[in-house]
């Protein structure tokens, strides 16, 4: 594959040492090709004043304009949206929608506002005997007292699992009109091997038509055996996904102990968990036969050994941070910090 040139930014424009980090948390791995992870610093001149917009809200997981200015804003737990105006007024949860299994990394999730009149939310959904994501759309009616109407459930994972972890839940909302929606593989073992199970949903990325309808042109439509809405497969958990300005599709998952990733997302790719990871078991042991690479699996652009903990992502654009442009921003749950990273090439 291409080889993408990467640095982490910190605050100039030249070029310096790999930027200051911990022990790896898996030392003995080592990257498939030079500027794999632990690149070189950049510094940037970009001044940022940071301002508080809101206050108040109960684990905010997705945000999105409405047409107007204002946000509307998904809490996680107990799983709620709310709009937010520009004086940072919070409206009182938007009523009529779904129930929502708001337990352990369940909740309400991913937003978006593609311009069509709808919006669109992930969330996780109870459902008898374990849970599952669900993406759902509706019109929002705003006022004092917010509401959804005409709400329809588009897309719903199979198959059930009961498990409080690994929903993924990030919208992208391509510009052929179809929609990409990342998906967990629900971290415990039953779930975790699905992840290469092209009949199952767990550890995807799939694309759906804004109808929950699938595209014709899916990879694996009318192959026996496989799910039509997948797009790609072997994801951990992906909470963070975003369009280049090429229109390519990029995401960020969270690795086990060391090995989070940056993926340049390609059609019906494997990009290989649990079979090859950078990390290891939470508890030291190595998962599967602690491989990094394989025939057929796809290596992250990017990794990062110690992990941040990815959350959302962007990849910068607009006239704002003309120095930025291009770069991707994510942020760091574990490292408290938000991450700058330069793809050059």
């Amino acid at each position: 594959m291409r080889r993408l040139l990467l640095a982490l930014a910190l605050s100039s424009s030249t070029m310096a040492a790999p930027v200051p980090t911990g022990p790896a948390n898996v030392p003995e791995f080592k990257p498939a090709f030079a500027g794999q992870t632990r690149a070189e610093a950049v510094v940037s001149t970009t001044k940022l004043v940071v301002t508080e917009v809101a206050t108040g809200l109960a684990k905010p997981w997705g945000l999105a304009f409405l047409p107007g200015g204002r946000m509307l804003v998904s809490e996680k737990a107990p799983g709620a949206l709310r709009i937010i105006d520009a004086k940072g007024v919070i409206s009182p949860p938007v009523a009529g929608l779904p129930a929502v299994d708001a337990r352990g990394q369940g909740g309400m999730m991913g937003v978006g506002v593609p311009g069509d009149g709808f919006v669109y939310w992930t969330y996780a959904e109870p459902r008898q005997g374990g849970n599952g994501l669900a993406v759902a759309r509706g019109r929002v009616v705003d006022g004092a007292a917010p509401r959804m109407d005409d709400v329809q459930v588009i897309f719903r994972v199979q198959p059930t699992l009961d498990s409080q972890q690994h929903f993924g839940g990030r919208l992208v909302f391509a510009r052929d009109g179809t929609l990409f929606v990342t998906l967990g593989e629900r971290s415990i073992l039953p779930g975790r091997v699905q992840a290469q199970d092209l009949a199952s949903d767990f550890g995807k990325i799939v694309r759906i038509n804004r109808d929950g309808s699938i595209p014709k042109d899916n990879p694996f439509v009318g192959k026996a055996g496989t799910r039509p809405e997948i797009w790609s497969y072997g994801h951990r958990n992906m909470l963070a996904a975003a369009l280049d300005a090429k229109g390519r599709l990029w995401e960020i998952e969270h690795g086990p102990k060391g090995g989070d990733e940056l993926n340049l997302v390609k059609k019906a790719k494997d990009y290989g968990w649990p079979t090859i990871t950078y990390g290891e078991e939470y508890s030291g042991k190595p998962i599967g036969k602690s491989l990094t690479q394989a025939p057929g699996m796809e290596q992250p652009v990017y990794y990062w050994d110690p992990v941040i903990a990815p959350s959302g992502m962007v990849i910068a654009s607009g006239k704002l941070f003309p120095e930025w442009r291009g770069n991707v921003l994510t942020g760091g749950l574990a490292s408290m910090a938000l991450v700058r990273l330069v793809l050059k090439g």
